[in-house]
């Protein structure tokens, strides 16, 4: 039997600078602690900037000479994506891990400050818009990646193509969770076809947590979201839903492209490689949702044809 994977596997990360959005806590604050951990210069993006600061704290007092910064990124907004991504460009020269983890889960219905419904906005539009901003620094970083947190959800997923806010459908807080579920793996697939046919040295992965003890989906006013708390005990630690996350953005062995996640689907302490839900592998409908992310947000991940390099790697 294969032995689990463990924060012990995951190579040395010194002199690589990673961003992980959503890290003041759950997953993504164990993502960060384990890179930092390993010696990566960790960024803290995170709308609420007094949870990160202490965020970063706990994290240079379990890890002596952590290397933390904080940055305030709020996903519901895209001059607030445009602002994070200036500063980040104007203070590092390099960008090694962009790790795409923010997000939510059955909130009430919301729009952001784009007008986007408030799930598909932060889930995917905000880190579709961030990934454009950032995909200068990644390309001009070898053996870069970009890592997007999915969900089991996603296989429960279907795109409302012409409408992607639900207007016309009506809203219900767990079809429009799937929804931005299942476009995290589109975008990831779509990314990768991109950057593999550019020849480029980044790849696009993704990943999986299975059930993990967070406060996701506690903060809508659904049944659903009070009995989240009931469901918690029979969860794992965030520490072991982190680790897929970890593995598809350090391990040398992982593939553009590749969908990681506990062994038994919802559980278990060795990454794995899943293959997602058929449509999550619909290459159209990964392309029909390019264009629609293109025009609702203005952006588009430029990836120009470069000389081929070595896959992506880690250590």
């Amino acid at each position: 039997m294969a032995k689990d994977w463990t924060l012990a596997d995951m190579p040395g990360q010194h002199g690589r600078v990673a961003v992980v959005t959503g890290a003041n806590a759950g997953l993504g604050y164990e993502i960060a602690l384990a890179l930092a951990a390993k010696g990566a210069l960790v960024v803290l993006a995170c709308r609420n900037l007094g949870k990160a600061d202490a965020a970063a704290d706990r994290i240079r007092t379990a890890v002596a000479g952590a290397q933390i910064e904080v940055s305030q990124l709020d996903l519901a907004g895209l001059a607030s994506v445009a602002a994070f991504a200036e500063r980040l460009a104007a203070t590092h020269d390099r960008l090694d891990l962009l790790i795409n983890n923010a997000g939510l889960m059955a909130v009430d219905r919301a729009r952001t400050a784009d007008g986007f419904e408030m799930q598909l906005g932060v889930n995917h539009l905000g880190h579709f818009a961030l990934t454009a901003r950032l995909l200068p620094l990644l390309l001009a970083t070898p053996g870069s990646r970009v890592a997007n947190m999915s969900s089991m959800g996603h296989r429960r997923g279907r795109l409302h193509d012409g409408d992607l806010m639900l207007d016309r459908e009506g809203y219900r807080r767990w079809p429009a969770y799937f929804q931005s579920k299942l476009a995290n793996l589109l975008f990831t697939a779509e990314l990768q076809r991109r950057l593999a046919e550019a020849g480029a040295g980044t790849i696009a992965v993704a990943a999986h947590p299975g059930v993990s003890r967070t406060d996701l989906g506690t903060e809508g006013s659904g049944l659903t979201n009070r009995l989240s708390h009931l469901s918690m005990g029979l969860a794992q630690p965030a520490p072991v839903g982190a680790l897929p996350m970890l593995r598809a953005a350090t391990d040398p062995s992982v593939r553009g492209g590749q969908f990681w996640g506990p062994r038994f689907v919802v559980r278990g302490r060795r990454p794995v490689v899943e293959t997602p839900s058929r449509r999550a592998r619909d290459a159209a409908a990964a392309r029909r949702l390019w264009a629609a992310s293109v025009e609702l947000t203005g952006l588009e991940p430029q990836v120009p044809a470069q000389q081929k390099t070595k896959p992506s790697s880690a250590g």
